[in-house]
């Protein structure tokens, strides 16, 4: 679990992600569950990564279907950062027919994996490194990395130009989907966040407001307890997308703590991690024209 008084102190000193939503971060100590297989999927080829930016060179995993152009799609991680459950969960989108970009977040500090395996935040040296490596992100470093992801994106053969790119982030990921969206409104058409962290605060630089400045669909998927402890977020939100006149679909999932989409999470919800994920794939079909 992470610990409250580290995060409240954090959540003073960053609009980007707060205490409310990291209430279960921790990776399971047992076997990581398995994703089911798409009886229909495509083929795949994937490889990590290296991709150059004006802070350095962000290590990465690339998959997409074997032959083919297929809409890009950018995935930021968790706190926990690029591991095999992200790379598997970027393969079962890329069987669904999307060319897949997942991450290091923390590429200025270190290479992944950048947290430990099965990582205890009752661990205070675990704590600290984890958090260290999330205060290094802010605004400004998710506007260079967006540049720079959406570009190598769009400059790889499997990926089909003429379509919208997609988004996706889980917890401390999920103001970056929105940052992304909005410093490319022509290029990014779908966003979607799972049990993201600080979409809405009370800071200038709030994810929220930049909804205004987007032209996404999203879905928006929030914790049954990260609802309980920020209620009003997800009212802010609808209201906000409306007078934006962009479509969200918005939803609290019942039973599901934060955290519970990753397969190695330690809160992981089979049942509702699946319907998020039929929810994500219903919005790219829609949205990346």
């Amino acid at each position: 679990m992470c610990g409250l008084d580290d995060m409240d102190e954090f959540a003073q000193r960053r609009g980007d992600v707060s205490r409310r939503h990291f209430g279960a971060l921790a990776l399971g100590a047992g076997v990581v569950a398995a994703l089911p297989r798409l009886a229909n999927a495509m083929d795949t080829k994937g490889a990590d990564v290296e991709i150059t930016t004006p802070d350095g060179t962000c290590d990465a995993y690339f998959v997409h279907p074997a032959k083919g152009k297929y809409p890009g799609v950018l995935i930021w991680p968790d706190i926990f950062g690029l591991r095999p459950a992200f790379k598997d969960m970027a393969t079962r989108l890329a069987e669904s027919g999307y060319s897949v970009l997942v991450i290091n977040p923390f590429y200025r500090i270190k290479k992944a994996p950048t947290a430990p395996e099965h990582p205890d935040f009752n661990d205070p040296s675990t704590r600290d490194s984890l958090m260290k490596l999330m205060q290094s992100l802010t605004p400004d470093t998710a506007g260079t990395d967006a540049k720079a992801f959406v570009a190598f994106i769009d400059a790889q053969p499997a990926v089909d130009k003429k379509r919208k790119i997609g988004t996706t982030g889980y917890c401390m990921g999920g103001p970056f989907v929105f940052r992304t969206a909005a410093a490319f409104p022509n290029r990014i058409g779908a966003g979607a966040t799972f049990h993201g962290g600080g979409l809405v605060t009370d800071k200038p630089d709030s994810p929220h407001l930049l909804i205004p400045q987007m032209k996404a669909h999203f879905l928006i998927a929030i914790a049954e307890n990260d609802d309980q402890k920020q209620p009003e977020a997800k009212n802010v939100l609808r209201d906000s997308f409306a007078k934006a006149n962009l479509p969200a679909e918005i939803e609290v999932y019942a039973g599901a703590q934060h955290g519970w989409c990753p397969p190695d999470s330690a809160v992981y919800n089979q049942i509702q991690a699946e319907k998020a994920w039929s929810r994500l794939l219903v919005l790219f079909s829609s949205s990346l024209a």
